[in-house]
């Protein structure tokens, strides 16, 4: 099962970092927040994904090309008029990662169309490139398989800040909406499981992912939610960044779920 992420937005709301790079590649402990939730998915076997870049995305496709290079000792060895290069280490994941341009402003529903061709007829994941968790992707996975609805959502308790939904005792979405006075804290953290079907319900590159098609199979009662009660984090800015930070140097990261 193929991996998207969102990545192409602008993250203006931490313009300190990401006015060089994308928000996605903002460094987290000394590697990008990307990877940090690739590694979370490879942990559950999970190897091949899709980035749905937009802003700065020569910066995503620039740091892959050199990815191997990245995670290998080398020898440069120029003696003898020779320009040889010897690997001696490689520690990189065994990875299958697509780039896509998806657009500088295109939404995030149009940016999940526009990878159409490369998802094919078959389940995908999908998540935003701004956020870390330890969620247990391999039981998602088992939910979403388990409810045969079109979308898999996952669900945490983070506070007033985000987009609310209404769950009803079986797990059932049956409203996605913005937050109002009085509403309770579940809210989306991304992390879905989705039918393929499910990228008919999205118009185009104006669609944005959590107003119109999300909102849509909520009402038609395929949208069901996956409860996380551990850890989730998104990093929108440069304060959350520096708590994430502090975390990780301190060897607190919980959702660092992966071996060295």
């Amino acid at each position: 099962m193929k991996t998207l992420i969102l990545a192409g937005g602008f993250g203006t709301r931490i313009s300190e970092e990401s006015q060089f790079k994308p928000k996605p590649m903002v460094d987290l402990g000394g590697m990008p927040i990307l990877l940090h939730i690739m590694k979370l998915y490879s942990h559950h076997g999970f190897n091949e994904f899709i980035i749905c870049a937009g802003y700065k995305q020569h910066v995503i496709k620039e740091y892959f090309a050199d990815y191997f290079l990245h995670t290998s000792d080398i020898t440069y060895d120029f003696t003898n008029g020779r320009n040889e290069m010897i690997v001696h280490h490689n520690s990189s994941e065994p990875w299958k990662v697509t780039v896509v341009d998806t657009g500088l402003n295109t939404m995030t529903g149009g940016r999940v169309k526009r990878v159409k061709e490369y998802i094919g007829d078959e389940p995908f994941m999908l998540t935003y490139g701004d956020g870390v968790s330890d969620l247990n992707i391999t039981e998602l996975v088992k939910f979403h398989q388990s409810h045969g609805k079109l979308v898999t959502m996952s669900a945490y308790n983070a506070g007033q800040r985000f987009g609310v939904l209404d769950i009803d005792s079986s797990g059932q979405i049956k409203e996605f909406r913005e937050k109002t006075q009085g509403d309770g804290n579940l809210i989306n953290i991304g992390f879905m499981v989705c039918q393929p079907e499910f990228i008919n319900f999205i118009e185009g590159d104006a669609t944005v992912l959590e107003k119109a098609p999300l909102e849509t199979v909520a009402k038609m009662g395929q949208l069901m939610a996956y409860k996380h009660t551990g850890f989730w984090q998104c990093m929108d800015t440069v304060r959350e960044k520096e708590q994430l930070e502090r975390l990780w140097a301190k060897g607190q990261a919980p959702w660092k779920v992966w071996d060295n």
